[in-house]
């Protein structure tokens, strides 16, 4: 009986040793915290950590702000504006002219001197000047601009290969990536500044088809034209614009996705002006009384309120009343994200329009249409190609007629002929029609030539 009490003692002092030992040496810890007052204990445990630690210290932009910089330009306008008429009238032209100089960034995009730019940073440039990162300069020439997109293309003429970069895929952004801005803000070259992708398919103008890429990454004056680019280096933007009462940064800005300026860049190179595809169809606005009384503003999608006769979005069958849920592989929740797809697509392409109709998904195969009416800058008159009824019968291929002019051309007898001239160049159809009422004067004379079913010709003369 002695010895077996001896034994059991023995071995309970070993079993005790042995899993002290294992406590000591094998077993993690975890420490259980329970805060005074509070039902539910929290809990921590050793869990493996970043020896950078967490968020932007893990994020490199040194090679995207390296490979960035070389490829970012300081663009330099130089113009001449005019004074007061009066003054003109009595102390000469001369005397009322102002230089003027207006400052904004560019991207180089190839190796050989082609520079991507906003319109608004070259407009109305009697001179325009390049500086590279390395303080070289270069006059630069416009090869074509569009204001709708505020994309304007460059040349320059250099010696040796320069440092440029490759757009990116914009649709592959992601909303919270991050974004390096870089460009010349306030005349300070060669800045860099970092933030997120706050939103996309961002329109900031009513009536306007916009679709933008919002970021935090602070942008100035003089960031325009200016690259935004991903932690890659890819060029998936170009910064444009900022929405302040000052002027100046609040904490959000705006850039052009990449496959927009890429589309606009390939029609200016290849075309001259840009081509664009349209689909056909008139959205009803979510914020408008309408989609407010019928519940539509809360539906996830576009609402085709309207569809253009002759358009695609007719040939293919879309209805009135179909929602559009996504286009290509972009899923559509508003009508900004519907418009930024398209900008980057032309005439002639054939899109995958997915739509809800009465409760049942289908999917439409569209091919984009030329725009067929254009609201002419300006006058404001209405205009729409020649039909080949309307070649017949006017007796001309080229030309645009008129369907609809503002009230104050009405007593003008101008609605169903067909515009052949404006001050003296041709005009074949909308586009060209558009860019010849651009650039024409709020106050000065303009004259048009027209053609009547009688296929008569007359010249209107507006002051």
């Amino acid at each position: 009986m002695k010895r077996t009490a001896q034994l059991f003692l023995v071995a309970l002092l070993a079993g005790g040793i042995t899993l002290g030992a294992y406590t000591y040496f094998f077993e993690k810890e975890t420490i259980t915290y329970v805060a005074q007052h509070e039902q539910t204990p929290f809990i921590t445990a050793n869990l493996p950590t970043s020896a950078k630690g967490a968020g932007i210290n893990e994020v490199d932009f040194t090679i995207a702000a390296e490979k960035t910089v070389h490829a970012v330009v300081y663009v330099k306008n130089m113009s001449v504006t005019k004074g007061n008429p009066i003054a003109e009238f009595f102390y000469g032209s001369e005397a009322t002219q102002r230089p003027q100089i207006g400052t904004g960034s560019g991207v180089i995009i190839s190796p050989d001197g082609y520079i991507v730019t906003n319109n608004h940073v070259i407009a109305k440039a009697q001179a325009l000047e390049v500086t590279l990162n390395n303080n070289r300069s270069y006059e630069a020439q416009v090869i074509g601009a569009d204001p709708s997109s505020d994309i304007a293309l460059l040349k320059i003429d250099v010696e040796n290969p320069l440092s440029y970069l490759a757009f990116g895929d914009s649709d592959n952004a992601k909303i919270g990536e991050w974004v390096l801005a870089v460009g010349n803000p306030f005349g300070l070259t060669s800045t860099v500044t970092a933030g997120i992708v706050s939103a996309k398919a961002r329109a900031i103008s009513p009536g306007k088809n916009q679709s933008f890429i919002q970021t935090d990454a602070a942008v100035n004056p003089g960031n325009s034209g200016g690259a935004l680019v991903n932690t890659n280096g890819d060029l998936i933007g170009i910064n444009t614009a900022i929405t302040s009462q000052t002027g100046s940064y609040v904490g959000y800005s705006f850039a052009v996705p990449s496959n927009i300026a890429k589309k606009v860049v390939d029609d200016l190179l290849e075309y001259g002006r840009v081509q664009k595809g349209i689909l056909g169809i008139s959205a009803l606005n979510k914020n408008s009384p309408q989609a407010q009384e019928q519940g539509l503003d809360e539906i996830n999608g576009v609402y085709v309120a309207d569809v253009t006769e002759d358009s695609g979005a007719a040939a293919a069958g879309l209805q009135e009343g179909d929602i559009i849920k996504q286009i290509g592989t972009v899923k559509v929740s508003k009508f900004s994200e519907l418009t930024g797809y398209l900008s980057s697509k032309r005439p002639g392409d054939q899109v995958e329009v997915v739509i809800d109709r009465n409760g049942k998904r289908m999917t439409v195969p569209v091919k984009l249409k030329k725009r067929q009416t254009e609201t002419l800058p300006v006058m404001g008159i209405e205009v729409k190609d020649l039909s080949e009824e309307d070649q017949k019968k006017f007796g001309t291929k080229k030309g645009v007629k008129i369907t609809a002019v503002p009230e104050f051309y009405k007593d003008y007898d101008l609605v169903n002929k067909v515009i052949l001239e404006v001050d003296g160049k041709e005009v074949g159809d909308i586009e060209e029609a558009r860019e010849v009422f651009r650039s024409i004067s709020r106050y000065g004379r303009t004259s048009i030539m027209l053609i009547n079913e009688d296929k008569t010709r007359e010249r209107i003369i507006f002051q």
